[in-house]
């Protein structure tokens, strides 16, 4: 059963990303907004699966993998739901928007970035786990551990303002694309990697 979490965590996280892609774009916020969430849900339950197939000397990693999944999840929840919810059906005031709206680069839009960065610490943590037996395992390995860089990055530039409310979108979106295509084969990966493990249960 434990191996079945796993695959269905890394196959929803997959098609999760593969909408948020889409939905990227076609400019369809409010469905990336969605989806995003997904990404978080699933990705939680991959970080459990690397926590629980690992060995007794990765162990330690592994419950760093899933505290940070567990945060990341806690920031991007609120950053979107937000978005979903008080953002999209209430009417703000512009200080109040200019807080919680995404798209005006705000405090919410920072704390996705942060949010991002602690989920790079996760993979970072995640890749130390996994003993790599297959030329699959491998892969899966270091690229959970180059998305480990990615922390640098998330937690420096919204300390730099680099994003502003009147950057072009289409720099953003492109950043995005691109993290997009580096994750897809991660959730792959994790599929393949999670079905080819013995469930200690059975």
């Amino acid at each position: 059963m434990n191996k079945k979490i796993g695959m269905y965590g890394s196959c929803t996280n997959f098609i999760a990303v593969i909408c948020f892609a889409i939905c990227m774009l076609f400019n369809f916020d409010c469905g990336s907004y969605f989806f995003s969430m997904f990404i978080a849900f699933s990705f939680v339950v991959m970080a459990c699966g690397y926590a629980y197939f690992a060995e007794k000397e990765t162990k330690l990693a592994g419950y760093a993998s899933v505290a940070f999944s567990a945060i990341y999840a806690s920031i991007i929840l609120l950053v979107y739901f937000a978005q979903l919810t008080t953002v999209r059906l209430d009417n703000l005031t512009q200080q109040a928007a200019s807080i919680l709206d995404f798209q005006q680069s705000g405090l919410l839009f920072n704390y996705d970035l942060l949010g991002y960065g602690v989920m790079s610490l996760s993979t970072l943590f995640a890749g130390l786990t996994i003993k790599p037996q297959r030329k699959i395992d491998t892969w899966l390995k270091y690229l959970l551990m180059v998305h480990g860089v990615f922390f640098i990055s998330c937690l420096i530039i919204p300390m730099l303002g680099v994003f502003k409310t009147d950057s072009p979108k289409w720099i953003g979106i492109a950043v995005l694309e691109f993290w997009c295509a580096y994750f897809c084969p991660i959730g792959i990966l994790s599929f393949l990697h999670f079905r080819n493990r013995k469930d200690r249960s059975s």
